[in-house]
């Protein structure tokens, strides 16, 4: 694992593995975007399916960065090279956990009770409203967390 270590192939102080998750973190909106406009020419079937790969891809990356900065020292090992305020930093990393952390819980409930109601066709009428709505916070706040982890990384590994 001593790769992931190694220079990121962005440019920036950040190892590989920063790297990589900030690509996947930054195009996650873009991904999701894709697997809502298959709803919007009524290929269910296909949005539901690229729903669930995402978010599955998205919980192995994370993953796979809480490995990295486990192994890299956590927070206070990343955080010693920015020239930016430790404060600021902090502010902005728990602004980035506690985004992530609703949205991800709201993208995994529309997941689960869009496949509740679809298993029970009951995805129409009232409930395809509710799903749509539901839809759009996990989108919004999805693209809220990309855009807030792409701050962080900044922070730490640019500035």
């Amino acid at each position: 694992m001593n790769y992931m270590f190694e220079t990121g192939f962005l440019g920036t102080k950040a190892p590989f593995f920063m790297d990589f998750v900030l690509i996947i973190v930054a195009l996650l909106p873009i991904l999701l975007a894709i697997a809502i406009s298959f709803a919007t020419k009524k290929n269910y079937t296909l949005h539901a399916i690229t729903h669930k790969i995402i978010f599955g891809v998205a919980v192995l990356v994370i993953g796979y960065f809480e490995y990295g900065v486990r192994l890299g020292g956590g927070y206070a090992g990343f955080v010693q090279e920015t020239t930016v305020s430790h404060s600021y930093s902090l502010f902005v990393l728990i602004t980035h956990i506690v985004i992530s952390l609703i949205s991800f819980g709201i993208w995994l409930n529309t997941i689960i009770i869009a496949s509740k109601d679809t298993k029970n066709n009951k995805l129409i009428g009232v409930n395809s409203q509710s799903h749509i709505k539901s839809g759009k916070r996990a989108f919004v706040g999805m693209t809220l967390t990309s855009l807030s982890g792409i701050w962080v990384y900044l922070l730490l590994f640019v500035y």
